[in-house]
């Protein structure tokens, strides 16, 4: 298995200006086995400590939090010697939260170390900013599989390099074939052991069992990390945002979680999930004028999964009804494929990403960027249908520079309009 976070975490080694790094994400995104196989691939030796449930460790860091005070014990504990060719990683390490403050001694007493803290997102968040090794620390976010990951796993590596380095309208010959593979990565998504257990055994129902494992540890953080009251709300949350995002009108609504909910009865909840990486939150500008940022507005938004997978286990929505279904990217008002478009637009990095609609959302851009020359308006379409008036009448209102919609449709260019295949979302970004 590959994944792009590899790459990232290469260029972090080889910076002139590397500090320690903490690499968060959602739970069974594949952080320890990504920084393991970089441990492997990159240095000579690995030193591995396990900080959850390590009593020892917990001591330890009680104490001093300087490098050469702790090196001895940590050589003890891995069992390696440490020296400037090991990769130290300090893994779940939010269960120690003074390992957390340690970062910043060995950024500044020991900076030739090769020191990686993984954890996750919310244990590291709740940490608190107090000591914190802000500005001393270098971060990394892993997300779950993209799809051209998931083609890699799948053996796909040569039509996976294509997608990477070939441009849109040269993938249009192989059309066919990334179509029938991203259905399938529709019902996958894109958590590492679903995709390990589906390049093997291409079986739908373990699939979704593991799917529905990862949703049960996940309900167990809600009650690890929440208090009963908040656990429960954060459910009620968590399960309504499939039906949110399947609705005509994406905007998020509380009512819609329980009758007669308002911000202030959740706004902690939504704060709960985006700490745990396990939504994503795009903003609506009130103007669509450059820079975005000036004319966001906080109080309207949209929320996705961060996976397209666990999209699908918690609406239980059947093989059948995505694999085997022609008209999959019509079904649910679009919502898969609103959903999909998201988390490769955010696993991508794109700078800027927000949504546009007008005050009585009576029109709606589904998601918005810029870049030099403006604002570019994405819209997602449903099936084969590119009829978008909303759009046509943004692109002329706002004179943008580009537009571009994205659907199952291959890839053309008609003057400042680019038809992008949903396969090649990421392409945006370029």
């Amino acid at each position: 298995m590959n994944r792009n976070i590899l790459l990232k975490l290469d260029k972090w080694k080889n910076s002139s200006e590397r500090k320690p790094l903490i690499l968060t994400g959602a739970r069974q995104t594949g952080k320890t086995w990504a920084i393991k196989e970089f441990g492997k691939a990159k240095f000579k030796n690995t030193a591995y400590i396990m900080f959850e449930k390590n009593e020892n460790m917990r001591r330890l860091f009680d104490g001093s939090l300087a490098p050469n005070d702790l090196l001895p014990f940590l050589q003890a504990e891995s069992g390696k010697t440490i020296t400037a060719d090991t990769l130290l990683i300090f893994d779940e390490v939010q269960a120690v939260p003074n390992a957390i403050t340690s970062l910043k001694f060995f950024q500044e007493q020991m900076p030739e170390l090769h020191l990686i803290a993984s954890g996750s997102a919310l244990g590291i968040a709740m940490h608190g900013n107090s000591s914190f090794p802000v500005g001393k620390v270098d971060r990394l976010q892993l997300y779950p599989m993209t799809f051209s990951e998931f083609l890699q796993a799948m053996g796909e590596t040569h039509l996976a390099e294509l997608l990477q380095t070939a441009n849109p309208e040269q993938l249009n010959i192989f059309h066919e074939k990334f179509d029938r593979y991203l259905k399938q990565y529709f019902f996958v998504g894109g958590m590492p052991e679903v995709v390990s257990e589906y390049a093997v055994n291409k079986d739908f129902n373990m699939v979704r069992k593991l799917q529905k494992k990862i949703l049960k540890d996940y309900d167990a953080d809600f009650a690890k990390y929440a208090t009963p009251l908040l656990a429960t709300k954060i459910r009620m949350l968590w399960n309504s945002i499939p039906q949110q995002i399947a609705r005509e009108n994406k905007k998020f609504v509380y009512g819609a979680v329980k009758t007669g909910a308002r911000a202030r009865d959740f706004e902690t909840t939504i704060q709960w999930l985006l700490d745990s990486s396990m939504v994503h939150k795009i903003n609506r500008v009130a103007k669509p004028k450059s820079p975005l940022k000036f004319y966001e507005d906080f109080d309207a938004f949209k929320l996705f999964i961060s996976d397209l997978g666990l999209f699908g286990a918690i609406t239980n929505t059947l093989p059948k009804q995505i694999v085997e279904n022609d008209n999959i990217y019509t079904e649910f008002n679009g919502a898969m494929g609103e959903q999909y478009v998201c988390q490769e637009l955010i696993a991508c990095e794109l700078p800027t990403l927000f949504y546009w609609s007008r005050e009585d959302s009576k029109r709606e851009i589904d998601f918005i960027t810029e870049n030099e020359q403006g604002v570019i308006p994405i819209e997602v379409k449903s099936g084969t249908n590119l009829t978008a008036t909303s759009f046509a009448k943004f692109m002329k209102d706002n004179n943008s520079p580009l537009g571009i919609k994205i659907s199952a449709l291959p890839y053309k260019q008609n003057e400042k309009v680019i038809n992008m295949p949903l396969y090649a979302t990421f392409k945006i970004k370029k």
